[in-house]
């Protein structure tokens, strides 16, 4: 049974002011820190040691002395499975202890964080079992029918692994399993506003004694993980964040030949057809717009609906989300915490003004709750009358933003959805399967639900489009940290 969790005002780290390189607790370089600040209560909750360049530098020797010398790739892909099951078992008992420093970094709610925080620790069991079921050595028979081929997937290398703040555990483990199990080493590069669950998860690395170099922990800003990903040494960059860093990722490591794997947000859509009831529609959108605040990169915020039936969504909707109660993220009874940080509200509240400067109705929210003096508070908010072409409905707002747009029927829908640069996920809402499947087909996006907002770690996820190149999860996700090898014997 999940634990309700309390207020955790200091991290439990070992060593905040330092970094974990080759196996080893270091000094940055500079002596330079990063101030981790509480988005509820505004204060600062922990100091971290900053990386500079010469610490990148020296995080991506040790990967590369580690990968290219050291025994990681040459274990057994199954020597490698019990190894990750090692740290999975460090870090359970540390599980409630990063669901509380999520709640402290970004406000997110306690009564969902050990559920978050749980999905991201499944990463590390999944893919430990995947390793006696993925093909790393397949046989084939050459075409000329003489002797033996065979086609094996060997590890990518020395792998970048950026995680962004909104998800920082569930992110970064979906990143360090799946590059392990392959046989690359990593370093780790949280965000500076949440570093702590990487600091956790490097812990639990010294704890089980995981050879040198095989993990390694960076904390920096943008100019020097920009430093991480020129570096030659670096083989593969797995990113998830904005559309702006990604293109600067895809830019260097295209210059150098470098891999990458981009998971670059969205502007996903839902589409409410006419046979399923709107009542349960506002329901299931209310409560997606206000997870996490909407800081969520697959959050559906665009629905897409009949225009006789536009009315009765807005009102459903409104009556939803201005039920939804705002709060402490440890109150109980909370619904909705914070935005993570004082610019990420102002970059919502300026996209609400531009919705209304471009003549969208602001049919609820839209304000900073009285009740809340602290904390970067906003009330969800609700747009009618949107037309494709705005901004608030091509562009992504990462926050509790929801736009309803009509359409004139089926088909328009599919062509209002597909009006996006992005194209990460989707819903349909319909009772209808085979409707849900034709419109899923003609949507153009990386994953579609119908009726929910839903996720399965055993299949890909990734987008289309501005949403970035290739995938995560499953057994895709495994492949995207290998290079393939054809052997030909006789």
């Amino acid at each position: 049974m999940t634990q309700p969790i309390a207020h955790l005002r200091t991290p439990c780290l070992s060593h905040p002011d330092k970094l974990f390189i080759a196996g080893h607790w270091v000094a940055p370089s500079t002596g330079g820190r990063i101030e981790v600040v509480s988005a509820y209560s505004e204060e600062v909750i922990a100091t971290v040691g900053e990386a500079r360049e010469a610490d990148v530098d020296r995080a991506v020797v040790a990967a590369r002395r580690a990968f290219d010398n050291g025994p990681w790739p040459r274990l057994s892909h199954l020597e490698r499975a019990e190894w990750l099951r090692k740290l999975s078992e460090a870090l359970a008992p540390r599980l409630p202890e990063i669901a509380q420093a999520w709640c402290e970094q970004i406000g997110a709610l306690a009564s969902v964080s050990p559920f978050v925080v749980g999905a991201g620790h499944h990463w590390l069991n999944f893919y430990s079992d995947l390793a006696a079921r993925y093909p790393f050595e397949e046989d084939r028979t050459p075409t000329d029918g003489k002797g033996r081929a065979i086609v094996i997937h060997e590890p990518v290398g020395v792998v970048a692994a950026i995680a962004p703040w909104n998800n920082p555990f569930g992110i970064m483990t979906g990143k360090i399993a799946p590059a392990l199990l392959a046989g690359c080493t990593v370093i780790m590069k949280p965000a500076p506003e949440t570093p702590i669950e990487a600091y956790i998860i490097a812990e639990a690395a010294e704890q089980i004694g995981l050879p040198p170099g095989v993990l390694n922990l960076v904390t920096a800003h943008r100019e020097t993980a920009d430093h991480l990903v020129r570096n030659p040494g670096v083989d593969k960059v797995s990113f998830t964040g904005s559309v702006a860093a990604g293109q600067r990722i895809a830019t260097v490591c295209g210059q150098r030949i470098g891999r990458y794997t981009l998971e670059l947000g969205g502007k996903s859509a839902a589409i409410v057809l006419d046979d399923y009831d709107i009542g349960q529609a506002a329901k299931v959108l209310a409560s997606t717009i206000t997870l996490s605040a909407g800081q969520v990169c697959a959050t559906l915020s665009r629905a897409i609906v009949s225009r006789k039936r536009q009315a009765q969504l807005v009102e459903a909707l409104s009556a939803e989300l201005e039920a939804i109660r705002i709060g402490d993220p440890y109150d109980s009874a909370a619904q909705m915490g914070p935005l993570a940080m004082e610019r990420q509200r102002a970059r919502v509240e300026e996209y609400i003004s531009i919705g209304q400067r471009e003549g969208a109705n602001l049919a609820s929210g839209g304000r900073r709750p009285q009740h809340l003096s602290k904390g970067y508070y906003l009330e969800p908010t609700l747009f009618s009358g949107v037309e494709r072409g705005m901004r608030i409905a091509q562009e992504e707002i990462f926050g509790p933003v929801l736009a309803v747009i009509p359409c004139d029927d089926e088909e328009d829908a599919i062509q209002i959805a597909n009006d996006s640069p992005f194209g990460l996920y989707g819903a349909v809402f319909t009772n209808d399967s085979v409707r849900a499947y034709n419109v899923a087909r003609g949507v153009r996006t990386g994953t579609v639900s119908q009726n929910a907002f839903r996720f399965d770690p055993s299949l890909p996820f990734g987008g289309f489009k501005l949403s970035g190149v290739g995938r995560e999860g499953g057994a895709e996700g495994l492949a995207a940290y290998t290079e393939l090898k054809s052997v030909l014997l006789v």
